[in-house]
């Protein structure tokens, strides 16, 4: 959440415009109300400029909102221009106190849980693919323990990744265009799909050519009732542990076939193999990025956070690096912001965010 507000060059400007322009001002033709705040809006969940003291009391908590909620949750700018900060204001009594924020998605219907479950017990060879989602669910141990009770392979995009220690019995490592054979192969094969916080992006399904079974059922979990619409898919809108502890209480005694889950781990072990000899130490003078990363993995601690920017250095640390706690991968995927591993090691490193014992930075070369 960033508060915004001007100088004093600023606010004498806005009571009679006669310095125009000054110091960080942007001058826009046509349009002298537009100011540097206004660059927050593309990228702003809830951008509101006060232009009065009584408008804090409505967008004060729609911006609370925005920031808790599992399907909006995202960057919030209030611009509060210095001239507006010297006014007062009596607040209604109560109105700052703490209360609780209710995720309108956050409990599943018992009955659309009833309904997946049915599904994957009716496909007996369900493999899960989760997102970001998961991280933001807190539900990194909730999907370990549904996984290894129902014998799920569970494969990773690239929000996700990390959501499973990568040596997990159900861990099958990443999926999609920069995934892995084991992965891509269960999902080209398995007849029920249960994906938990995932968009289904073009990278993700690899353009919608990754399920390749035409009798598969693919199961959306996601906070967010666009998202779990997407692709024909059977939805239910849940917070994803709700949404996982529901599934689990549905498919009560249930796990996949034997031969499913032996493939899986065999399909599992043969890519590990892979990414070993991948990324293994080399004589070589000129090291290839697959053994740099590998080199950086092996000194990396536990709890270490690896954190990198756009690229190609994100599709080969899908695939080859390996975290060993959930929370440890921090890689920007959405929108290919060179750079932010800056402001990405900053914040994985900041107080509010759960202790680490470090903070590794991953930058690819300028050519």
């Amino acid at each position: 959440m960033s508060i915004a507000c001007r100088c004093c060059c600023c606010r004498r400007r806005l009571c009679r415009r006669r310095p125009d322009p000054v110091l960080q001002q942007v001058e826009a033709i046509g349009d002298p109300t537009i100011s540097v705040n206004d660059c927050f809006r593309p990228v702003s969940r809830w951008w509101d400029r006060i232009t009065r003291p009584e408008q804090i009391l409505e967008s004060l908590p729609q911006a609370m909102r925005v920031l808790t909620d599992p399907a909006e949750c995202g960057p919030v700018t209030l611009s509060l221009p210095q001239e507006r900060t010297g006014r007062s204001l009596r607040l209604p009594g109560g109105v700052l106190c703490a209360a609780l924020l209710a995720h309108s998605a956050a409990a599943s219907r018992s009955c659309a849980a009833c309904r997946c479950g049915d599904s994957i017990i009716a496909g007996p060879r369900a493999a899960d693919h989760c997102r970001r989602r998961v991280h933001y669910a807190l539900a990194c141990e909730v999907l370990a323990d549904f996984a290894a009770s129902h014998g799920v392979p569970v494969a990773e995009t690239q929000a996700g990744k990390g959501a499973l220690a990568w040596d997990h019995p159900c861990a099958v490592d990443a999926i999609g265009v920069t995934g892995g054979t084991a992965a891509n192969a269960l999902a080209a094969e398995a007849d029920v799909i249960l994906a938990v916080g995932t968009r289904l992006s073009d990278f993700t399904t690899a353009s919608r050519t990754l399920f390749r079974n035409p009798s598969a059922a693919l199961v959306q979990l996601n906070a967010a009732s666009f998202d779990a619409a997407k692709h024909g898919a059977l939805p239910l809108v849940a917070d994803a542990r709700a949404g996982l502890d529901a599934l689990d209480d549905a498919l009560a005694g249930w796990s996949t076939p034997a031969d499913w889950t032996t493939k899986a781990r065999s399909l599992a072990a043969e890519w590990n193999e892979t990414v070993t000899q991948a990324t293994a130490s080399s004589n070589a003078a000129l090291p290839s990025d697959a053994q740099v990363l590998g080199a950086v993995n092996r000194a990396a601690g536990p709890g270490d956070v690896i954190v990198c920017a756009a690229g190609g250095l994100p599709g080969e640390l899908h695939k080859l690096w390996r975290c060993r706690e959930p929370g440890t991968y921090h890689v920007e995927y959405g929108y290919s912001c060179m750079g932010y591993e800056i402001a990405g090691g900053l914040g994985s490193s900041s107080p509010c965010q759960t202790a680490r014992s470090g903070c590794l930075s991953v930058t690819a070369p300028i050519s």
